[in-house]
């Protein structure tokens, strides 16, 4: 149970990464991710990678600069401008849906303008989920220049785009949906140096 533990990537750059475990037993239509993440980071890095062995940006989520979030869908990206961060944790939360393909993203609990991504697509299940790195293969082909570094708590993945009550529950860390990935009874494996320690402050 990584109740208030963070995982903590040391290094910068890094060639750690934690590998989550999933229990996908279909394909997704849509889902939810969200996360939360410490960093003084301004070179880009990668927050949440899943990829299958068809497309290795199956849902991505990345940020290249201070002020800018990417969020992918098979391959495919819309970017969501934001403030240059304060120092701070950041609490993000990016939905899909198939059918409409649109794409939400939640800051801090608050929503950005809505936007259109790969309508009708559907996220394949046999996935290598990795925190830390971004794939560009199935499971590997890192670049150490766009790894995290930092702290990371707080991981999710739902099979349904939440609503917004529940995206605000999801920034205030109160009870959600059971999820595929769940923070509280998540399944990993650590890959090189990456540490759990207990949240610093809440």
């Amino acid at each position: 149970d990584l109740y208030r533990k963070v995982f903590v990537f040391r290094k910068n750059p890094s060639d750690a990464y934690v590998v989550l475990q999933a229990q996908l037993e279909q394909p997704l239509h849509n889902f939810t991710v969200c996360l939360r993440s410490y960093t003084d980071l301004s070179r880009p890095h990668s927050l949440f990678s899943y990829a299958t062995k068809a497309q290795d940006n199956e849902i991505l989520l990345f940020k290249p600069k201070p002020e800018e979030y990417r969020f992918y869908v098979g391959g495919k990206f819309v970017t969501f401008r934001v403030p240059e961060g304060r120092g701070d944790w950041e609490h993000v939360c990016a939905s899909w849906e198939s059918a409409t393909g649109i794409a939400e993203f939640w800051l801090n609990g608050k929503p950005w303008p809505r936007k259109g991504l790969q309508r009708g697509y559907t996220v394949g299940a046999t996935a290598a989920i990795l925190l830390g790195q971004e794939q560009d293969s199935f499971g590997g082909g890192f670049d150490l220049y766009n790894s995290f570094s930092g702290e990371l708590t707080d991981v999710y993945l739902w099979d349904v785009a939440l609503s917004p009550d529940k995206m605000r529950a999801a920034f205030l860390s109160l009870r959600l949906p059971p999820a595929l990935l769940a923070w509280n009874s998540l399944s990993y494996e650590v890959k090189g140096d990456v540490v759990v320690k207990p949240r610093l402050r809440e």
